[in-house]
Protein backbone atom coordinates (compact mmCIF):
# COMPACT_ATOMS: atom_id res chain seq x y z
CA UNK A 1 0.00 0.00 0.00
CA UNK A 2 0.91 3.66 -0.80
CA UNK A 3 2.74 5.60 2.74
CA UNK A 4 -0.60 6.48 5.10
CA UNK A 5 -2.76 4.89 2.63
CA UNK A 6 -5.29 2.12 4.13
CA UNK A 7 -3.41 -1.63 3.80
CA UNK A 8 -6.64 -3.59 2.68
CA UNK A 9 -6.55 -4.90 -0.78
CA UNK A 10 -9.69 -4.70 -2.71
CA UNK A 11 -9.62 -7.83 -4.94
CA UNK A 12 -12.16 -6.87 -7.10
CA UNK A 13 -9.96 -3.55 -8.19
CA UNK A 14 -6.96 -5.35 -7.95
CA UNK A 15 -5.96 -2.38 -5.67
CA UNK A 16 -4.82 -0.97 -2.38
CA UNK A 17 -8.39 0.79 -0.61
CA UNK A 18 -6.79 4.73 -1.22
CA UNK A 19 -8.54 6.29 1.99
CA UNK A 20 -6.32 7.60 4.14
CA UNK A 21 -6.95 5.44 7.90
CA UNK A 22 -6.51 7.34 11.40
CA UNK A 23 -3.39 8.01 12.95
CA UNK A 24 -1.74 4.85 14.42
CA UNK A 25 -4.30 2.57 12.43
CA UNK A 26 -3.64 0.55 9.10
CA UNK A 27 -6.40 0.53 7.87
CA UNK A 28 -9.51 2.64 7.29
CA UNK A 29 -12.67 2.63 9.19
CA UNK A 30 -14.23 0.32 6.48
CA UNK A 31 -12.32 -2.04 6.54
CA UNK A 32 -11.29 -1.42 10.55
CA UNK A 33 -12.66 -4.82 10.66
CA UNK A 34 -8.92 -6.20 9.59
CA UNK A 35 -7.31 -5.04 12.20
CA UNK A 36 -6.57 -8.12 14.87
CA UNK A 37 -6.91 -6.27 18.24
CA UNK A 38 -10.49 -4.85 16.97
CA UNK A 39 -13.08 -7.28 17.71
CA UNK A 40 -15.76 -4.94 16.96
CA UNK A 41 -18.29 -6.18 14.78
CA UNK A 42 -19.07 -4.33 11.38
CA UNK A 43 -22.37 -4.87 9.83
CA UNK A 44 -24.06 -3.49 6.59
CA UNK A 45 -25.47 0.03 6.63
CA UNK A 46 -29.61 -0.90 6.76
CA UNK A 47 -30.10 2.53 4.85
CA UNK A 48 -27.37 1.44 2.11
CA UNK A 49 -25.64 -1.82 2.40
CA UNK A 50 -22.71 -0.71 -0.02
CA UNK A 51 -21.45 0.41 3.18
CA UNK A 52 -20.62 -0.54 6.77
CA UNK A 53 -20.78 1.00 10.04
CA UNK A 54 -20.04 -0.76 13.72
CA UNK A 55 -22.56 -2.39 14.98
CA UNK A 56 -22.26 -0.27 18.53
CA UNK A 57 -22.82 2.92 16.71
CA UNK A 58 -25.57 2.17 14.10
CA UNK A 59 -27.59 4.24 15.40
CA UNK A 60 -25.42 7.30 16.18
CA UNK A 61 -24.42 6.69 12.29
CA UNK A 62 -28.16 6.47 10.66
CA UNK A 63 -28.54 10.01 12.01
CA UNK A 64 -25.76 11.40 9.71
CA UNK A 65 -25.58 8.90 6.92
CA UNK A 66 -25.91 10.47 3.61
CA UNK A 67 -28.06 7.55 2.50
CA UNK A 68 -30.94 9.07 5.23
CA UNK A 69 -33.86 10.43 3.52
CA UNK A 70 -33.43 14.30 3.56
CA UNK A 71 -35.94 16.75 4.83
CA UNK A 72 -38.51 17.75 2.05
CA UNK A 73 -38.36 21.45 0.35
CA UNK A 74 -40.54 23.53 0.84
CA UNK A 75 -41.20 23.89 -2.60
CA UNK A 76 -42.03 19.80 -2.48
CA UNK A 77 -45.67 19.11 -2.99
CA UNK A 78 -46.02 15.15 -3.63
CA UNK A 79 -47.44 14.55 -7.15
CA UNK A 80 -48.75 17.77 -7.59
CA UNK A 81 -48.20 17.95 -11.08
CA UNK A 82 -48.30 13.98 -11.44
CA UNK A 83 -52.17 14.01 -13.64
CA UNK A 84 -53.91 11.05 -14.07
CA UNK A 85 -54.91 9.66 -10.35
CA UNK A 86 -56.92 6.88 -11.58
CA UNK A 87 -54.16 4.46 -12.44
CA UNK A 88 -57.04 1.38 -12.97
CA UNK A 89 -57.32 3.77 -16.57
CA UNK A 90 -54.01 2.32 -17.41
CA UNK A 91 -53.62 -1.14 -18.60
CA UNK A 92 -51.57 -3.60 -16.61
CA UNK A 93 -50.93 -6.53 -19.45
CA UNK A 94 -48.59 -4.33 -22.24
CA UNK A 95 -48.27 -6.73 -24.99
CA UNK A 96 -44.92 -6.12 -26.93
CA UNK A 97 -45.48 -4.87 -30.67
CA UNK A 98 -43.55 -7.86 -32.19
CA UNK A 99 -46.79 -10.52 -30.25
CA UNK A 100 -49.35 -8.57 -32.00
CA UNK A 101 -50.75 -10.50 -35.66
CA UNK A 102 -50.44 -8.86 -38.56
CA UNK A 103 -53.83 -7.55 -38.56
CA UNK A 104 -53.75 -6.08 -34.86
CA UNK A 105 -50.46 -4.00 -36.00
CA UNK A 106 -52.76 -2.65 -39.71
CA UNK A 107 -55.84 -1.92 -37.38
CA UNK A 108 -53.23 0.26 -35.06
CA UNK A 109 -51.71 1.85 -38.04
CA UNK A 110 -54.88 2.95 -39.60
CA UNK A 111 -55.97 4.34 -36.05
CA UNK A 112 -52.75 6.30 -36.22
CA UNK A 113 -53.21 7.80 -39.65
CA UNK A 114 -56.93 8.44 -39.59
CA UNK A 115 -56.22 10.67 -36.02
CA UNK A 116 -53.40 12.30 -38.00
CA UNK A 117 -55.97 13.15 -40.77
CA UNK A 118 -55.93 17.06 -40.58
CA UNK A 119 -52.79 17.65 -38.57
CA UNK A 120 -50.06 20.09 -39.77
CA UNK A 121 -47.63 16.92 -41.30
CA UNK A 122 -44.65 19.29 -41.99
CA UNK A 123 -43.97 21.62 -39.50
CA UNK A 124 -42.52 25.16 -40.30
CA UNK A 125 -38.74 24.84 -39.98
CA UNK A 126 -37.40 28.15 -37.60
CA UNK A 127 -34.29 27.27 -37.35
CA UNK A 128 -32.72 30.43 -35.94
CA UNK A 129 -29.88 32.18 -34.28
CA UNK A 130 -28.72 34.67 -31.24
CA UNK A 131 -25.83 36.63 -30.89
CA UNK A 132 -25.00 35.85 -27.49
CA UNK A 133 -23.32 32.71 -29.05
CA UNK A 134 -21.60 33.80 -32.04
CA UNK A 135 -18.24 34.27 -30.00
CA UNK A 136 -18.43 30.42 -28.95
CA UNK A 137 -19.78 29.03 -32.45
CA UNK A 138 -17.18 30.95 -34.31
CA UNK A 139 -14.65 29.42 -31.64
CA UNK A 140 -12.49 26.73 -33.55
CA UNK A 141 -11.48 25.60 -29.62
CA UNK A 142 -15.33 23.82 -29.81
CA UNK A 143 -15.52 20.48 -30.98
CA UNK A 144 -17.76 18.83 -33.00
CA UNK A 145 -19.98 17.47 -30.52
CA UNK A 146 -20.05 21.07 -28.63
CA UNK A 147 -20.96 22.55 -31.84
CA UNK A 148 -23.95 21.00 -32.27
CA UNK A 149 -25.14 21.69 -28.48
CA UNK A 150 -24.03 25.27 -29.44
CA UNK A 151 -26.26 25.57 -32.79
CA UNK A 152 -29.18 23.98 -30.40
CA UNK A 153 -28.96 26.32 -27.51
CA UNK A 154 -28.58 29.30 -30.07
CA UNK A 155 -31.61 28.28 -31.77
CA UNK A 156 -33.95 27.98 -28.99
CA UNK A 157 -32.59 31.83 -27.68
CA UNK A 158 -33.50 32.84 -31.29
CA UNK A 159 -37.13 31.17 -30.57
CA UNK A 160 -37.33 32.98 -27.73
CA UNK A 161 -36.35 36.45 -29.04
CA UNK A 162 -38.66 36.41 -31.69
CA UNK A 163 -41.40 35.65 -28.65
CA UNK A 164 -40.26 38.34 -26.84
CA UNK A 165 -39.10 36.41 -24.00
CA UNK A 166 -35.92 38.03 -23.38
CA UNK A 167 -36.62 40.56 -21.18
CA UNK A 168 -36.35 42.56 -17.54
CA UNK A 169 -38.34 41.26 -15.08
CA UNK A 170 -38.64 37.43 -15.80
CA UNK A 171 -37.68 34.31 -13.63
CA UNK A 172 -36.24 31.89 -15.84
CA UNK A 173 -37.30 28.24 -15.15
CA UNK A 174 -34.84 25.43 -16.93
CA UNK A 175 -37.03 22.03 -16.50
CA UNK A 176 -33.99 19.15 -16.69
CA UNK A 177 -31.06 21.55 -16.10
CA UNK A 178 -28.37 19.31 -16.05
CA UNK A 179 -25.39 20.99 -16.06
CA UNK A 180 -27.43 24.14 -16.70
CA UNK A 181 -26.04 25.20 -20.04
CA UNK A 182 -29.44 27.07 -21.52
CA UNK A 183 -29.73 29.21 -18.32
CA UNK A 184 -26.18 30.35 -18.76
CA UNK A 185 -26.29 31.82 -22.64
CA UNK A 186 -29.77 33.04 -21.44
CA UNK A 187 -28.33 34.96 -18.93
CA UNK A 188 -25.39 35.95 -21.29
CA UNK A 189 -28.05 37.49 -23.79
CA UNK A 190 -29.61 39.03 -20.74
CA UNK A 191 -25.95 40.65 -19.24
CA UNK A 192 -26.96 44.02 -19.36
CA UNK A 193 -30.53 43.50 -18.03
CA UNK A 194 -32.29 44.13 -14.70
CA UNK A 195 -34.51 42.08 -12.22
CA UNK A 196 -34.15 38.16 -13.48
CA UNK A 197 -34.12 35.09 -11.64
CA UNK A 198 -32.71 31.54 -12.64
CA UNK A 199 -34.14 28.34 -11.38
CA UNK A 200 -32.41 25.33 -12.33
CA UNK A 201 -34.50 21.68 -12.26
CA UNK A 202 -32.62 19.07 -11.66
CA UNK A 203 -33.54 16.17 -9.36
CA UNK A 204 -30.28 14.29 -9.92
CA UNK A 205 -26.94 15.61 -8.44
CA UNK A 206 -25.07 17.14 -11.47
CA UNK A 207 -21.17 17.12 -12.15
CA UNK A 208 -19.29 20.19 -13.80
CA UNK A 209 -22.23 22.69 -12.86
CA UNK A 210 -22.03 25.71 -15.72
CA UNK A 211 -24.00 28.20 -12.77
CA UNK A 212 -21.56 27.86 -10.50
CA UNK A 213 -19.13 30.44 -12.58
CA UNK A 214 -21.95 33.07 -11.97
CA UNK A 215 -21.79 32.26 -8.10
CA UNK A 216 -20.11 35.34 -6.03
CA UNK A 217 -21.27 37.73 -8.61
CA UNK A 218 -24.85 37.36 -7.97
CA UNK A 219 -27.58 35.72 -6.70
CA UNK A 220 -29.72 35.24 -9.41
CA UNK A 221 -29.19 31.70 -9.71
CA UNK A 222 -30.95 28.71 -7.60
CA UNK A 223 -31.12 25.33 -8.21
CA UNK A 224 -33.85 23.40 -6.93
CA UNK A 225 -33.13 19.26 -6.36
CA UNK A 226 -36.42 17.62 -6.81
CA UNK A 227 -38.72 15.52 -9.66
CA UNK A 228 -40.97 17.87 -11.17
CA UNK A 229 -43.89 15.68 -10.81
CA UNK A 230 -43.54 16.94 -6.88
CA UNK A 231 -42.50 21.03 -7.88
CA UNK A 232 -45.10 23.59 -6.73
CA UNK A 233 -43.40 26.77 -7.97
CA UNK A 234 -45.34 28.80 -5.98
CA UNK A 235 -43.60 27.85 -2.75
CA UNK A 236 -40.27 28.66 -4.48
CA UNK A 237 -39.09 30.95 -1.91
CA UNK A 238 -37.54 33.61 -4.65
CA UNK A 239 -41.04 33.36 -6.48
CA UNK A 240 -43.24 34.37 -3.44
CA UNK A 241 -40.76 37.35 -2.81
CA UNK A 242 -40.31 38.69 -5.71
CA UNK A 243 -43.70 37.76 -7.92
CA UNK A 244 -41.94 37.51 -11.40
CA UNK A 245 -43.45 36.13 -14.77
CA UNK A 246 -42.15 32.72 -15.03
CA UNK A 247 -40.83 31.71 -18.46
CA UNK A 248 -40.57 27.88 -18.75
CA UNK A 249 -37.36 26.46 -20.55
CA UNK A 250 -35.96 23.03 -21.59
CA UNK A 251 -33.38 21.74 -23.57
CA UNK A 252 -34.25 18.14 -24.54
CA UNK A 253 -36.29 17.53 -21.78
CA UNK A 254 -37.08 13.54 -21.70
CA UNK A 255 -40.49 12.28 -22.38
CA UNK A 256 -43.16 12.56 -19.38
CA UNK A 257 -41.02 15.41 -17.98
CA UNK A 258 -41.93 17.48 -20.47
CA UNK A 259 -46.10 16.79 -19.42
CA UNK A 260 -44.81 17.25 -15.76
CA UNK A 261 -43.16 21.04 -16.52
CA UNK A 262 -46.53 21.77 -18.79
CA UNK A 263 -48.77 21.11 -15.82
CA UNK A 264 -46.27 22.58 -13.53
CA UNK A 265 -46.64 25.83 -15.29
CA UNK A 266 -50.33 25.96 -16.67
CA UNK A 267 -52.24 24.25 -13.61
CA UNK A 268 -50.51 24.42 -10.04
CA UNK A 269 -48.71 27.44 -10.64
CA UNK A 270 -50.93 29.47 -13.07
CA UNK A 271 -54.20 28.40 -10.46
CA UNK A 272 -51.93 29.31 -7.14
CA UNK A 273 -51.05 32.27 -8.50
CA UNK A 274 -54.17 33.98 -9.87
CA UNK A 275 -55.97 32.41 -6.99
CA UNK A 276 -54.23 34.75 -4.92
CA UNK A 277 -55.32 38.44 -6.96
CA UNK A 278 -57.66 40.60 -5.76
CA UNK A 279 -59.78 40.13 -8.25
CA UNK A 280 -62.38 37.03 -8.18
CA UNK A 281 -60.78 34.50 -11.24
CA UNK A 282 -64.15 35.01 -13.11
CA UNK A 283 -63.96 38.44 -13.18
CA UNK A 284 -60.31 38.25 -14.23
CA UNK A 285 -61.10 34.96 -17.28
CA UNK A 286 -61.95 37.69 -19.62
CA UNK A 287 -59.35 40.58 -18.96
CA UNK A 288 -55.87 39.49 -17.17
CA UNK A 289 -55.88 35.97 -19.10
CA UNK A 290 -55.96 37.98 -22.75
CA UNK A 291 -53.55 40.79 -21.77
CA UNK A 292 -50.34 39.51 -20.47
CA UNK A 293 -47.53 38.78 -22.07
CA UNK A 294 -48.52 37.50 -25.59
CA UNK A 295 -46.05 37.04 -28.13
CA UNK A 296 -47.45 40.96 -29.95
CA UNK A 297 -46.25 42.31 -26.75
CA UNK A 298 -42.51 44.71 -27.05
CA UNK A 299 -40.18 43.94 -24.24
CA UNK A 300 -40.81 47.70 -22.88
CA UNK A 301 -43.99 46.36 -21.82
CA UNK A 302 -42.99 44.04 -19.08
CA UNK A 303 -45.62 46.07 -16.84
CA UNK A 304 -47.71 43.90 -18.40
CA UNK A 305 -46.17 40.66 -18.54
CA UNK A 306 -45.51 41.15 -14.56
CA UNK A 307 -49.56 40.59 -14.12
CA UNK A 308 -49.56 37.06 -16.20
CA UNK A 309 -47.88 34.56 -13.46
CA UNK A 310 -46.28 32.47 -17.12
CA UNK A 311 -45.03 34.61 -19.56
CA UNK A 312 -43.93 31.78 -22.20
CA UNK A 313 -42.71 28.36 -22.70
CA UNK A 314 -39.81 27.19 -25.05
CA UNK A 315 -39.08 23.70 -24.60
CA UNK A 316 -36.82 20.87 -27.18
CA UNK A 317 -39.17 18.02 -27.10
CA UNK A 318 -36.94 14.51 -26.87
CA UNK A 319 -37.87 10.80 -25.83
CA UNK A 320 -41.41 10.23 -26.66
CA UNK A 321 -40.62 6.28 -26.48
CA UNK A 322 -40.94 7.79 -22.31
CA UNK A 323 -43.86 9.22 -22.76
CA UNK A 324 -46.73 7.95 -20.06
CA UNK A 325 -50.37 8.10 -20.21
CA UNK A 326 -50.61 8.84 -16.10
CA UNK A 327 -49.04 12.23 -17.13
CA UNK A 328 -49.55 12.92 -20.33
CA UNK A 329 -51.57 15.88 -20.84
CA UNK A 330 -53.00 15.44 -24.00
CA UNK A 331 -55.22 12.49 -22.89
CA UNK A 332 -58.21 14.80 -23.81
CA UNK A 333 -57.27 15.09 -27.38
CA UNK A 334 -56.26 11.92 -27.89
CA UNK A 335 -59.98 10.47 -26.75
CA UNK A 336 -61.32 13.36 -28.66
CA UNK A 337 -59.74 11.31 -31.88
CA UNK A 338 -61.51 7.99 -30.78
CA UNK A 339 -58.35 6.93 -28.88
CA UNK A 340 -57.05 5.89 -25.54
CA UNK A 341 -54.34 4.72 -23.24
CA UNK A 342 -53.72 1.12 -25.04
CA UNK A 343 -53.45 3.43 -28.29
CA UNK A 344 -50.99 5.51 -26.75
CA UNK A 345 -49.06 2.87 -24.81
CA UNK A 346 -48.39 1.26 -28.57
CA UNK A 347 -47.65 4.84 -30.36
CA UNK A 348 -45.25 6.07 -27.45
CA UNK A 349 -43.18 2.70 -28.20
CA UNK A 350 -43.85 3.08 -31.97
CA UNK A 351 -42.08 6.76 -31.86
CA UNK A 352 -38.56 5.19 -31.79
CA UNK A 353 -39.21 3.91 -35.43
CA UNK A 354 -38.75 7.75 -36.46
CA UNK A 355 -35.29 7.11 -35.70
CA UNK A 356 -34.65 3.80 -37.18
CA UNK A 357 -32.96 5.31 -40.64
CA UNK A 358 -30.43 7.00 -39.15
CA UNK A 359 -28.84 4.61 -36.91
CA UNK A 360 -25.79 4.09 -38.98
CA UNK A 361 -25.09 8.35 -38.01
CA UNK A 362 -26.29 8.29 -34.86
CA UNK A 363 -24.18 5.28 -33.81
CA UNK A 364 -21.37 7.58 -35.07
CA UNK A 365 -22.38 10.54 -32.79
CA UNK A 366 -22.61 8.50 -29.71
CA UNK A 367 -20.04 6.27 -30.25
CA UNK A 368 -16.75 8.44 -32.05
CA UNK A 369 -17.13 11.90 -29.55
CA UNK A 370 -17.20 12.69 -25.97
CA UNK A 371 -20.34 13.86 -25.17
CA UNK A 372 -20.57 17.45 -23.82
CA UNK A 373 -23.66 17.20 -21.49
CA UNK A 374 -24.55 14.02 -20.60
CA UNK A 375 -28.38 15.12 -19.39
CA UNK A 376 -28.83 16.43 -22.91
CA UNK A 377 -27.59 14.70 -25.08
CA UNK A 378 -29.88 11.88 -26.26
CA UNK A 379 -28.76 10.35 -29.51
CA UNK A 380 -27.45 7.15 -27.52
CA UNK A 381 -30.45 6.71 -25.77
CA UNK A 382 -32.22 6.44 -28.89
CA UNK A 383 -29.92 4.25 -30.46
CA UNK A 384 -29.99 2.13 -27.04
CA UNK A 385 -33.62 2.29 -27.27
CA UNK A 386 -33.81 1.14 -31.27
CA UNK A 387 -31.97 -2.08 -29.82
CA UNK A 388 -34.55 -2.74 -27.40
CA UNK A 389 -37.89 -1.98 -30.17
CA UNK A 390 -39.24 -4.38 -32.39
CA UNK A 391 -38.33 -2.92 -35.28
CA UNK A 392 -36.34 -5.41 -36.25
CA UNK A 393 -38.51 -8.07 -35.51
CA UNK A 394 -40.20 -10.45 -38.77
CA UNK A 395 -42.96 -9.26 -37.99
CA UNK A 396 -42.70 -5.78 -39.14
CA UNK A 397 -40.41 -6.51 -41.56
CA UNK A 398 -43.02 -8.25 -43.20
CA UNK A 399 -45.37 -5.58 -43.74
CA UNK A 400 -43.35 -2.31 -43.38
CA UNK A 401 -39.79 -0.93 -44.47
CA UNK A 402 -37.53 1.15 -42.83
CA UNK A 403 -38.93 3.86 -44.63
CA UNK A 404 -42.61 3.04 -43.61
CA UNK A 405 -41.45 2.62 -40.32
CA UNK A 406 -40.02 5.96 -39.79
CA UNK A 407 -42.77 7.76 -41.57
CA UNK A 408 -45.12 5.86 -38.64
CA UNK A 409 -42.97 6.81 -36.13
CA UNK A 410 -42.79 10.45 -37.10
CA UNK A 411 -46.55 10.36 -36.91
CA UNK A 412 -47.15 9.22 -33.72
CA UNK A 413 -44.67 11.66 -32.56
CA UNK A 414 -46.46 14.33 -33.91
CA UNK A 415 -49.44 13.32 -32.56
CA UNK A 416 -48.22 13.28 -28.94
CA UNK A 417 -46.60 16.40 -29.36
CA UNK A 418 -50.20 17.78 -30.88
CA UNK A 419 -51.84 16.70 -27.86
CA UNK A 420 -49.58 18.88 -26.12
CA UNK A 421 -50.61 22.03 -28.19
CA UNK A 422 -53.92 21.39 -27.79
CA UNK A 423 -53.30 21.05 -24.41
CA UNK A 424 -51.85 24.50 -24.31
CA UNK A 425 -54.21 26.47 -26.46
CA UNK A 426 -57.79 24.78 -24.35
CA UNK A 427 -55.61 26.70 -21.44
CA UNK A 428 -55.34 30.47 -22.90
CA UNK A 429 -51.64 30.09 -24.97
CA UNK A 430 -50.79 30.14 -28.55
CA UNK A 431 -48.78 27.09 -29.03
CA UNK A 432 -46.71 26.05 -31.93
CA UNK A 433 -44.14 23.02 -33.17
CA UNK A 434 -41.41 24.34 -34.97
CA UNK A 435 -38.16 22.68 -36.12
CA UNK A 436 -35.67 24.80 -34.55
CA UNK A 437 -32.34 23.07 -35.44
CA UNK A 438 -31.15 20.10 -38.25
CA UNK A 439 -31.58 16.97 -38.48
CA UNK A 440 -27.83 16.33 -38.58
CA UNK A 441 -27.54 18.36 -35.32
CA UNK A 442 -30.05 16.22 -33.39
CA UNK A 443 -32.56 14.24 -34.10
CA UNK A 444 -35.45 15.53 -31.93
CA UNK A 445 -35.05 18.43 -33.23
CA UNK A 446 -38.57 19.79 -32.54
CA UNK A 447 -39.38 23.01 -30.51
CA UNK A 448 -42.67 23.55 -28.56
CA UNK A 449 -43.00 27.42 -28.28
CA UNK A 450 -45.69 29.00 -26.06
CA UNK A 451 -47.23 32.31 -25.20
CA UNK A 452 -50.33 33.81 -23.73
CA UNK A 453 -53.02 34.15 -26.41
CA UNK A 454 -54.29 37.52 -27.24
CA UNK A 455 -57.35 36.30 -27.92
CA UNK A 456 -59.64 33.42 -25.61
CA UNK A 457 -61.11 31.61 -28.87
CA UNK A 458 -58.69 28.22 -29.58
CA UNK A 459 -57.00 28.53 -32.74
CA UNK A 460 -58.25 25.82 -35.32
Amino acid sequence: PEPGRCAYFVARKKRFCKMTPAPGRRFCGEHGHQEEENDRKRIPCPLDPKHTVYEDQLQKHLKKCNSREKPKPVYFVQDINAGLKDVAEVPDNQVSISSLSKEELQNLITKLKKASNGLELHLKEQILSHQALQEALNDPKNGESAFKHLKQQASILGNMEKLHLLGPGRCFVEFGAGRGKLSHWVHVALHDVENVQFLLVERATTRFKVDGKHKGRDSIFERLQVDIQHLCLKKVPVLEKKKLPVVGIGKHLCGAATDLALRCLVESYTTCCEGENEEPAAKRSRTDQTEVASNHSADNESSKDNSKPVAGIAIALCCHHKCDWTHYVGREFFQSVGLGPLEFNYFQRMSSWATCGMRETTTKVSTGEEREDQTNDIEEDHEQTLSRTDSDSDTLQGILTVEERKEMGCLCKLLIDHGRVEYLRQRGYKAALQYYTESAVSLENVLLTAVPSPTLIPEP
